[in-house]
């Protein structure tokens, strides 16, 4: 299949040449094509430039030309940081929340990751898929064109290796780029309550295993929280996922500073999620690491807590990440245009920052940063059309609005 679109009022994010990532003060930098055309064949962008230079087109056949007149091009959202494999909701616990009760005293009851542990067991492989196709489906109309999605809701060996088969399906099945990450260390199970350390080894020694046998995670993560892990066995948990080949992306300084930011970068963690709470020592290790500083932004609306300080991450020189953290209980939303805006607004972050960070820092949280992320030749034609827009800065600005007019992945519309 043949696609050309003319009179794109802003190609944005274009890349004549592969990059890793977006650093720092370059990441104030969004390369844009103004009065723009896009070509795509076989999937895949073949080619752009202005429209003073349009190209000839008598020699493809079966071409389909849209007209973007007043409208911008983006890559599609990266999304590196998910739960989307869960089963039904939590609208309990919000009014609990409004009520007074805090994400600590609701977990205490029964609530939070062990509610939703309670709800896959008694769910079935079959609905599990069904249900999280059909929160891709919305999320790929919404712009979304990668993914990555963790395990984490079922704590047992037989609960995460169901979900884990429900992600690999997925995998299969839908047609955008998914990555998959086994957090076995999400919470305690109730049967292994006060045995915080004897659940770790069995996570290790007995879960993990049979994961690497099937093949079924990309990688390792583990929620290093007061009341949940602690520093020794996020260690432990990296150490062990290394063994098997599997790189980590952590949960870490959600509501408490314990070290595991250093512990990551020593333990050549891709991504740290969260970092809602940071101090000067952890800006400081994540200097000239590898390690992404990825913040999820819709979570701290939610909840009401502390957002990531993006731009003291983005001072230091590093490469900053948006992410949604789509799931049941502190984020019901993957929504990656609400997060930008959200970006934006709370975090002082400017459009071309924030649009960065959802794009192509995103795609290399997810190591994916060849395949999507960016407007460049041979890249997956992973991309989307917004409704009509006086600027770019209209799209995070216009937090209440849809601006996603057409979605397309691999070069198809999605319907």
């Amino acid at each position: 299949m043949k696609l050309l679109i003319k009179n794109i009022k802003g190609l944005v994010q274009v890349r004549e040449q592969h990059i890793d990532s977006v650093k720092g003060a370059d990441m104030k930098e969004l390369p844009m094509i103004e009065n723009a055309w896009l070509a795509i064949e076989d999937g895949l962008i073949a080619d752009f430039g202005e429209m003073t230079d349009w190209p000839g087109i008598s020699d493809w056949r079966d071409l389909e030309v849209l007209d973007a007149d007043g409208k911008y091009i983006l890559p599609s959202w990266c999304d590196s940081h998910t739960h989307v494999v869960f089963a039904g909701s939590r609208e309990g616990e919000f009014e609990d929340r409004i009520n007074g009760l805090t994400y600590a005293e609701i977990a205490q009851r029964g609530g939070g990751i062990l509610n939703s542990a309670d709800k896959i067991a008694r769910m079935t492989e079959d609905e599990l898929f069904t249900q999280a196709k059909s929160r891709i489906e919305n999320l790929m109309r919404m712009g979304t064109g990668a993914l990555e999605i963790k395990s984490g809701y079922g704590l047992n060996l037989e609960a995460e290796l169901k979900i884990l088969r429900v992600i690999a399906k997925l995998k299969a099945e839908m047609p955008i780029p998914i990555k998959s990450t086994f957090l076995g260390a999400h919470a305690v199970p109730k049967e292994f309550s006060g045995r915080t350390k004897e659940y770790v080894a069995h996570v290790i020694s007995d879960i993990l295993p049979e994961v690497v046998a099937q093949n079924l995670a990309d990688y390792i993560d583990v929620f290093c929280e007061e009341g949940y892990f602690d520093l020794e066995d996020t260690i432990a948990i990296m150490k062990a996922g290394a063994e098997y080949g599997l790189k980590s992306k952590i949960h870490v300084n959600q509501f408490k500073i314990l070290g595991g930011v250093a512990a990551a970068v020593e333990h050549n963690a891709l991504s740290v999620d969260h970092l809602e709470e940071l101090n000067v020592a952890d800006i400081e290790v994540l200097k000239g690491s590898n390690t992404f500083p990825v913040s999820l932004p819709s979570c701290s609306f939610f909840l009401g807590i502390p957002y990531t300080p993006v731009r003291r991450l983005m001072e230091a020189g590093l490469a900053v990440v948006l992410a949604t953290d789509y799931n049941p209980g502190s984020t019901p939303s993957g929504n990656m245009n609400f997060v930008v805006s959200l970006a934006c607004i709370r975090q002082k972050m400017t459009p071309a920052q924030a649009i960065n960070a959802a794009t192509i820092n995103g795609a290399a949280a997810m190591e994916l940063e060849q395949e999507v992320g960016s407007i460049t030749p041979g890249k997956r034609a992973n991309f989307f059309i917004t409704k009509p827009m006086p600027s770019l800065a209209y799209l995070p600005y216009s937090f209440g609005d849809m601006p996603v007019e057409q979605a397309f992945v691999n070069g198809v519309r999605v319907q």
